[in-house]
């Protein structure tokens, strides 16, 4: 008779030995699939996290540190986001600086507190107030030149926040649009859409640019006298292209914010910007401590996880293992039998191994399909609403399942190969007349 369908009626006939053979192997697929799920959610999650958060390195040069070379160093394969920042001064039209409500210090009675509340003249010239005669300042308005206003540390960590529309976006590159403060943007009335006409730090043109985000800076006004231009209220965050076209010379970055997904990669960018800026010539500061407080615990969810497969893997080997042992030692005399009348010992083997794998396929089928109905739950009540690891990123894939089909295959080759290898050093006499 073929071997497999010996295996098939031997099912048949051990039914109960059967079903408590798929329940033991469904419940060893299921918690392999619950690891795998882990691991796989713990993996996205960190993907995620490497590119949202990540690694913050900043780079600043006293000298010589150009928009292009910022391009250039943004450009590494490790960066997944980077912001170059230039600050210039700049006046605009028909607009009202804020200033300071205070005396300017060493002036005289004639601009005390009153003359200390004229507005910037907003006119053509760019100064702030001191009258026709007095020497122009290089204008009233602080303007930084971004790229990626998110990357910002203020913007980052949330003491400065967007209360109407949003930040500068790589996307706005060719784009002259603005980020206002709220305080300046409550004195002239602006909202998202405004157009404000800003005015180069020479006075000798303008560039109309739309108010697309208003922010809240937390500094207070400073309590003495400032210059407008120092004024919290009175910056603005532009492209860095508007920038460029509001200076009247060659900007050069202040620093840059490079975001990699790991300190070995901020290890890789810093090696980079030697090459590119030279060596000993500029400053680096590395902040992961957001990666090691949310990116590390993740790491470490997605180890267990793959910890737990491989113990389960062994152990369900061994479980099955001891089980096909016992198996052999009960059907002694069918081996035998089977053996006299010159049966191949390896489709014993084989047949063993049909056995498994008739049990192991539909366990597997089980295991997926409490899976897809209690992964989200059985994730959520595993994980709780704090661990690293969010319960609604763990979800059934495909992937998963090949692989927990794999491993489980896998278990009846080892569960039956290894114990029947007893079986090619049994001889046919010995079972029969045997007594035990």
């Amino acid at each position: 008779m073929n071997f497999v369908k010996r295996a098939g009626l031997s099912l048949v006939v051990r039914a109960s030995r059967t079903v408590a053979l798929l329940a033991i192997f469904a419940v060893i697929c299921t918690l392999l699939l619950g690891g795998f799920l882990l691991r796989s959610a713990a993996a996205r999650q960190e993907a995620a996290a490497q590119s949202d958060i990540g690694v913050d390195v900043t780079v600043g040069k006293p000298a010589g540190f150009t928009p292009e070379l910022a391009d250039r160093l943004g450009a590494a394969d490790v960066v997944h986001r980077y912001n170059p920042e230039v600050a210039i001064q700049a006046g605009a039209r028909d607009l009202t600086p804020l200033v300071s409500p205070l005396p300017k210090p060493g002036a005289g009675a004639g601009s005390g507190a009153g003359a200390g509340n004229r507005s910037p003249d907003s006119g053509p010239g760019t100064g702030s107030g001191a009258g026709p005669g007095a020497s122009p300042d290089l204008g009233p308005l602080e303007v930084n030149g971004v790229r990626d206003s998110g990357l910002l540390l203020p913007f980052s960590y949330g003491s400065t926040k967007i209360v109407q529309g949003r930040g500068i976006l790589p996307e706005d590159a060719g784009r002259d649009v603005a980020m206002v403060e709220h305080r300046l943007a409550d004195k002239n009335h602006l909202t998202v859409g405004s157009v404000v006409q800003a005015r180069s730090t020479d006075g000798k043109h303008t560039v109309p640019v739309t108010v697309v985000g208003v922010f809240q800076d937390p500094t207070p006004d400073p309590p003495m006298w400032t210059p407008p231009h120092e004024l919290p209220g009175n910056a603005l965050y532009v492209p860095l292209a508007t920038a460029r076209a509001l200076s009247t010379g060659p900007v050069s970055v202040t620093e840059a914010v490079y975001r990699v997904g790991s300190p070995d990669q901020a290890e890789q960018l810093t090696a980079d910007a030697d090459r590119l800026l030279g060596a000993g010539t500029f400053s680096v500061t590395v902040n992961d401590k957001a990666y090691r407080d949310q990116v590390l615990p993740i790491q470490r969810v997605g180890a267990f996880a793959g910890l737990i497969v491989w113990v389960i893997a062994g152990a369900g080997a061994l479980v099955l293992g001891l089980i096909v042992v016992l198996q052999i030692r009960e059907r002694r005399t069918e081996l035998g039998v089977l053996l006299s009348m010159g049966e191949k010992k390896w489709k014993l083997i084989g047949q063993h191994v049909v056995e498994m794998t008739a049990v192991a396929l539909p366990a597997v089928a089980l295991a997926t399909l409490v899976g897809a109905l209690a992964g989200p739950s059985a994730g959520h009540a595993l994980l709780g609403p704090h661990s690293a690891v969010s319960s609604s990123a763990i979800r059934l894939e495909p992937a998963a399942v090949a692989e927990v089909a794999a491993i489980g295959l896998g278990i009846c080759l080892v569960s039956t190969v290894l114990p029947g290898i007893g079986i090619l050093r049994l001889h046919p006499r010995s079972i029969l007349t045997d007594t035990e």
